[in-house]
């Protein structure tokens, strides 16, 4: 496993913490910057830069995933009420369609939300190498 996906799975792991972002962020530098060579955290930056979406649904969904999401989850509900109560089977594809929808999107926005908060971990310990006596 690489150094970008094993910092990608404790960026994950952080974001299961119920804390605020500045407790995640203080946290996962810990873990980075003793597991990470300088050079690579560099080079792992240079990737998530390139891999995050600039604008557009990409930006949304890192943001805002369950927003996102939520109407897909509406759609899965609907297809098994009207599924059951019409006992029309065709309703469950809306339900199964509505529901994968919905549960990709949540997994991509996860991964986005990670690489996010891994990002802002490299900028913040990038700025601590370059500024050691004073934080920001």
């Amino acid at each position: 496993m690489s150094n970008l996906e094993r910092s990608i799975l404790m960026a994950e792991d952080e974001l299961t913490q119920y804390s605020t972002d500045a407790r995640k962020i203080e946290k996962l530098r810990r873990k980075i910057a003793l597991s990470v060579p300088v050079a690579e955290q560099r080079q792992i930056k240079e990737v998530l830069i390139a891999e995050m979406p600039a604008g557009g649904f990409g930006k949304l969904v890192a943001e805002q995933r369950q927003a996102v999401a939520l109407p897909f989850w509406g759609i899965a509900g609907l297809g098994l009420l009207t599924g059951i109560s019409f006992m029309q089977p065709l309703d469950f594809l809306a339900t199964l369609g509505g529901g994968a929808a919905a549960i990709a999107l949540q997994r991509w926005g996860w991964k986005l939300q990670a690489k996010r908060l891994l990002l802002q971990t490299l900028e913040e310990l990038e700025e601590s190498m370059r500024n050691p006596n004073g934080r920001s």
